[in-house]
């Protein structure tokens, strides 16, 4: 082997080691893998969910528990798609699968008027569609592909346009309380994701709904982090740094902090008496 070749090969193993350490950091972080957990890896088709498919397989050699991976996909009957794309990659690497064939597309193309966005209710609806399977199949988990530069970008996108501080979090209990989310990649750039989706050539299956949606909010925020990333290196890191270390008393949320029975120590009126006549 040539000496590009070798210095290649090298930073190839190097990427695959960072992202398979941060895939199980975030795993031991949160407590995403627990003993006998039966996980649904949700496999778009798309990069990331490639990688993080590689990643558990990977992890689960070597896991401290044991747990099964089952690969599902949700075919949304989008025009073009390739059925056999996905069977064919995971017959090959002995991966069981499941495909469930449920025609979302049709309902988004008729809800949602031509030109505005359509991710919203396309989640919606893909998300349902995946809870129930994994309710009747007894799936313990069920994973997302989501990466580090997703999470950041939903915080802004809550802050700009929805007037709320919230992300994606790692790992999530839905809100009927019957399913646990969880994002293995949650540590992960995606520009080291994109490398090694090229590295390994994967078959990329592209959406034609919100994937060929080029005006899109997402796609704003994505252009604003990238500018800040480049005039000051480093920013992006602290901003996700900085989802990990919430101070509620520093923020406004009276549900998140008891600000109202906030007082000095010593003998005193209660506020909620001190201020009652500010509403008239």
């Amino acid at each position: 082997m040539n000496q590009p070749a070798q210095k290649l090969k090298i930073d190839q193993n190097k990427l695959h080691q960072r992202i398979r350490r941060l895939t199980g950091q975030a795993i031991m972080d949160f407590g995403m893998i627990e003993e006998g957990d039966k996980i649904m890896v949700c496999l778009s088709g798309g990069k990331d969910s490639y990688v993080m498919l590689d990643m558990l397989l990977a992890l689960q050699k070597k896991a401290p528990v044991a747990f099964e991976l089952v690969a599902v996909n949700l075919d949304q009957k989008q025009p073009g798609f390739p059925e056999h794309v996905l069977p064919d990659y995971l017959g090959e690497l002995g991966v069981p699968f499941d495909i469930i064939e449920q025609d979302t597309y049709s309902i988004v193309k008729r809800v949602i008027p031509e030109g505005k966005t359509t991710c919203g209710l396309c989640s919606r609806l893909r998300r349902g569609v995946l809870y129930t399977y994994a309710e009747a199949n007894g799936f313990t988990k069920i994973a997302l592909g989501h990466h580090r530069d997703d999470l950041i970008e939903t915080l802004f996108l809550n802050m700009f346009f929805a007037g709320t501080l919230k992300s994606m979090p790692p790992k999530l209990l839905s809100d009927n309380g019957k399913h646990v989310v969880i994002r293995p990649l949650a540590y992960c750039r995606e520009r080291d994701l994109i490398d090694f989706a090229d590295q390994q050539q994967y078959p990329i299956i592209p959406c034609t709904l919100c994937g060929s949606q080029q005006n899109l909010q997402r796609q704003e925020i994505k252009a604003m982090l990238q500018q800040w990333q480049q005039q000051y290196p480093g920013r992006v890191e602290s901003i996700f740094r900085s989802m990990s270390h919430v101070v509620g008393s520093h923020l406004a949320d009276h549900e998140l902090f008891d600000f109202v029975g906030l007082h000095r120590e010593t003998e005193h009126t209660p506020l909620t008496e001190q201020t009652a006549d500010w509403h008239h």
